[in-house]
């Protein structure tokens, strides 16, 4: 058996000369603004998600002073459906930062790269990498995963203790050349080999020294998070609907679905009494099929409640809110879930009435 430390390198560099992925949108390319957007999107995200937002997005936004000139809606627009709103605002504010701290050029370094809005070490460190050369270490959740199977490395990776371990662990493997394709080559044997569940060990370079694999482990390395059951919550949200218009009402900026449009939530025990209170008006109201939805850390149960306003209604709106043609929607920032209940509901159909 080699020296694992010693040859973790070289084995995963040849396997990514013939195996590794080499023509993904954001490759070839030394443009740390590029590169930081594909590294933003592709935070718990699959790679052909990405793809096609990645290409919508550039051709909006194809450098850093557009998408810092550009209004958050029109960012949150093309990001709508991607999920994690948060990166979307981040990305924002981090181009608006670095128009207004940097002259409008990228840091080069992956210290300075790490003081941006919504950009952590491991990021940092991919995008000075690949744009710079820099000899940084990343720990993204693939490599995690490939580390804690070929070293044996117990406990749950997101703990401190062990993240602590994982990070010296990989700035010990890394190589003196050839960061750029090192750091892919990682990425890579993560996403397409080392897989969670089921990994194709047989086309692993590393293998022959991996303790999960030896050891009959490879499904339980890494350690799962401690499980804990996710809250469930409650929400009524109203899609009022007024001849060929939704209404809908910017959200805050922060929490969930910050900065997208979204439909009114109900408050209070009578959707009746809310609506008079709320806009103004009396009309009937229709209970729809419930959606659930998973959050990272809950679960929501969203209940619509329908209401038709005649077209001369003048309901009492707020500075957030606004009409909405029902044939604009697709062109607007939605929060998937709320995508979903639109396609079904904007425009009269037939649901259940409630009690």
């Amino acid at each position: 058996m080699t020296d694992p430390i010693a040859t973790f390198a070289p084995r995963l560099l040849d396997w990514h000369r013939h195996s590794g992925r080499h023509d993904l949108p954001w490759q070839n390319t030394r443009d740390p603004y590029r590169i930081w957007l594909s590294e933003i999107m592709l935070q718990q995200t699959q790679v052909d998600t990405v793809i096609p937002y990645y290409a919508r997005f550039l051709a909006a936004f194809p450098d850093l002073a557009a998408l810092a000139a550009a209004p958050m809606e029109a960012v949150m627009a093309l990001w709508s459906g991607l999920g994690y709103y948060a990166r979307a605002r981040n990305l924002h504010a981090c181009a608006r930062t670095i128009m207004a701290e940097h002259g409008g050029r990228f840091p080069a370094t992956a210290a300075e790269i790490a003081t941006l809005p919504g950009i952590g070490r491991s990021t940092a460190a991919a995008i000075a990498a690949f744009s710079q050369g820099e000899r940084a270490a990343i720990l993204d959740g693939n490599v995690k995963r490939v580390l804690c199977r070929v070293f044996g490395i117990e406990g749950f990776p997101g703990s401190l203790p062990v993240e602590k371990q994982l990070w010296a662990l990989a700035e010990s493997l890394l190589p003196a050349a050839r960061i750029g394709d090192y750091i892919q080559a990682q990425m890579d044997l993560g996403a397409t080999v080392c897989v969670r569940g089921t990994p194709r060990c047989a086309a692993c370079p590393l293998s022959d020294d991996c303790v999960a694999q030896r050891t009959g482990r490879e499904r339980e390395l890494p350690a799962a998070r401690p499980r804990k059951r996710p809250p469930l919550r409650q929400a009524r949200l109203a899609i009022i609907r007024r001849g060929a218009h939704v209404l809908l009402e910017q959200r805050p900026p922060k929490g969930i679905w910050g900065g997208l449009l979204g439909l009114p939530e109900v408050e209070g025990e009578s959707v009746a009494d809310w609506l008079m209170t709320r806009f103004g008006v009396c009309a009937d109201i229709i209970a729809a099929e419930p959606l659930r939805h998973t959050f990272t850390h809950f679960v929501l149960d969203i209940h619509p409640q329908l209401v038709d306003l005649p077209v001369d209604t003048a309901a009492q709106l707020g500075a957030a809110q606004q009409w909405v043609p029902v044939g604009t929607l697709a062109d607007q920032a939605l929060p998937a879930p709320v995508r979903t209940l639109l396609s079904r509901y904007a425009t009269p159909g037939g649901v259940s009435r409630s009690r």
